[in-house]
C-alpha cells in the first residue's frame, strides 16, 4: 500500500486554518455600529477589578463598526457614546459622555447625561450567562441599543431607538454654549440634585426609590430601558453563551 501525505508547506497551512477556527470558535465578541450620520467616539469603563478593554476608548466614523474580544472569565463593565469631540489647542473634549479630556478613557468614567449600556459577561458557572441592559438612569445622549447573537434563553434586543434630544422637556435639556441646539436630555436627578429624584438616603432603597414624572419620561419612550435606580432588575437580561453582543447607535 502507498501512503500518502501532505507536503510540508501543506501540513502547516492546514495547522493554520484548524488554529485560527479553534481560536474563532466559543468566544463572544463585543461590536460596536455606529449608524448615526455623524461620528461617535465609544468609551469603555469596566466596573472594580476587572481590566479595560481597547484603552478605553476610540472613534467610530459613520456606517463603521469596531469588534474585540472581552475577557473569557468574568467581566463586567459599561459601553456608552461620546459626541461632539473634537481638538483643540492640543486637548481633546467631548461635549457629551466627556471622560476626564481624553481619547482614551483607561478606566475612567463619563459625564452625565449619556445613554448607557451595561454587562455583566461570563457569570452563572457552566451555564455562561451574559447579561445586558440599557440605561437611561443618567440621562439620554445619543438612541443606543443591544442586539445579541445566538445566544440560547431569553436574549432580546432592548435599548432606546428614539431621538430623545428631539421630545426632551425644556427643563431637562441639556444646550451647547448659550442657548445652542440640544445634545443631551437630562435625568430629573441631574436637573433638581434632590435625594429623592437621586434615589439618594432615606430613598436608597426598593421600598422608597420610585419613578417620578422625569423617568417615566425615559420609559413611556423606550420603555425596554432602566430609567431610575431601582428601576425593574428584570430589565437586564441573561443571555447564555451568545456569540455576540452588538451595541449599536442609532439603531
Amino acid at each position: 500500500m502507498v501512503k500518502t501525505s501532505l507536503p510540508l508547506t501543506g501540513f502547516f497551512f492546514l495547522l493554520l486554518i484548524s488554529s485560527s477556527f479553534a481560536a474563532d470558535t466559543g468566544g463572544l465578541f463585543l461590536t460596536v455600529v455606529n449608524h448615526c450620520p455623524f461620528t461617535v467616539w465609544p468609551a469603555i469603563q469596566p466596573n472594580a477589578g476587572h481590566p479595560v478593554l481597547e484603552k478605553g476608548g476610540f472613534a467610530l466614523p459613520t456606517n463603521t463598526h469596531r469588534s474585540f474580544s472581552p475577557p473569557t472569565t468574568h467581566w463586567s463593565g459599561r459601553i456608552w457614546g461620546r459626541t461632539g469631540c473634537s481638538h483643540y489647542n492640543g486637548k481633546f473634549s467631548c461635549v457629551t459622555g466627556d471622560c476626564g479630556n481624553r481619547l482614551e478613557c483607561n478606566g475612567l468614567g463619563g459625564a452625565t447625561p449619556a445613554s448607557l449600556a451595561q454587562f455583566d459577561l461570563h457569570h452563572g458557572g457552566h451555564r455562561d450567562l451574559s447579561s445586558y441592559g440599557v440605561s437611561l438612569v443618567d440621562g439620554f445622549n445619543v438612541p443606543m441599543t443591544v442586539t445579541p447573537h445566538e445566544g440560547r434563553g431569553v436574549c432580546p434586543v432592548v435599548g432606546c431607538r428614539e431621538d430623545l434630544l428631539r421630545t426632551c422637556p425644556a427643563h431637562l435639556q441639556l444646550r451647547s454654549g448659550h442657548g445652542g441646539h440640544v445634545v443631551a436630555c437630562k435625568s430629573g436627578c441631574e436637573a433638581f440634585l434632590t435625594d429623592e429624584l437621586c434615589c439618594r438616603n432615606h430613598y436608597n432603597s426598593p421600598q422608597t426609590c420610585r419613578a417620578s414624572s422625569h423617568s417615566l419620561f425615559f420609559k413611556h419612550a423606550c420603555p425596554s430601558t432602566m430609567t431610575f435606580a431601582h428601576d425593574s432588575p428584570s430589565l437586564m437580561h441573561d443571555c447564555s453563551s451568545p456569540r455576540e453582543l452588538k451595541v449599536i447607535f442609532c439603531h
